[in-house]
């Protein structure tokens, strides 16, 4: 790759807009459902599965059933996008707020 291409390709990935949201795993095996909130949505599901894979996922409960049902058996959903736009929006609080209402809502645990 043309150091101009990959300096292209740096900008453009700088320039994204961030897709924060809650996010859902829920095991078909055992019927548990683990909920969180992300910055950004695009690439959470890669971190959240890597660190399955590897053993180290959080909560603990969720690497227990990870282990014992196997990938196969889960599934990721996201159930709320949130608007950057939104005058409303402030981040972190913002995120914290919704992922609570969605714990309750769900029923489910914490990431």
């Amino acid at each position: 790759m043309k150091r101009e291409d990959r300096k292209a390709a740096v900008d453009a990935y700088k320039e994204r807009k961030s897709d924060p949201g809650i996010y859902v795993v829920r095991c078909a095996a055992s019927g548990q459902q683990w909920v969180g909130g992300a910055p950004d949505l695009r690439t959470i599901w890669n971190r959240v599965s890597f660190a399955l894979r590897q053993g180290g996922g959080r909560p603990a409960s969720l690497q227990r059933a990870w282990t014992e049902h196997g990938a196969e058996r889960f599934a990721f959903e996201i159930v709320e996008r949130l608007d950057v736009e939104d005058p409303l929006y402030d981040g972190a609080r913002t995120l914290r707020d919704r992922l609570g209402h969605w714990r309750d809502a769900l029923p489910a645990e914490a990431m």
